[in-house]
């Protein structure tokens, strides 16, 4: 009877962790305000330093924004 309690404490201990979880996770992408939404199977975000969470160090060139816009694509841009 003991270790029936025992393992029913452990599994709601577990259930809650989980949710706890599921509920804080962040996605692991940079989205910024209002980008990343559930509808996003591929967890890509939109092209630009305006779509980061994270605003760039320095201004972005012309081969950035390619280069931003390319991705995931296998092929870099043509004019890099």
């Amino acid at each position: 009877m003991m270790g029936l309690l025992k393992l029913a404490a452990l599994g709601t201990l577990g259930y809650v962790g989980y949710k706890y979880y599921e509920k804080n996770k962040d996605g692991g992408a940079a989205y910024a305000e209002g980008q990343g939404s559930n509808s996003n199977f591929s967890n890509v975000r939109d092209s630009g330093p305006n779509a980061m969470r994270d605003k760039p160090a320095r201004s972005w060139n012309e081969a950035d924004e390619d280069s931003d816009q390319s991705f995931p694509a296998s092929d870099p841009p043509a004019n890099y």
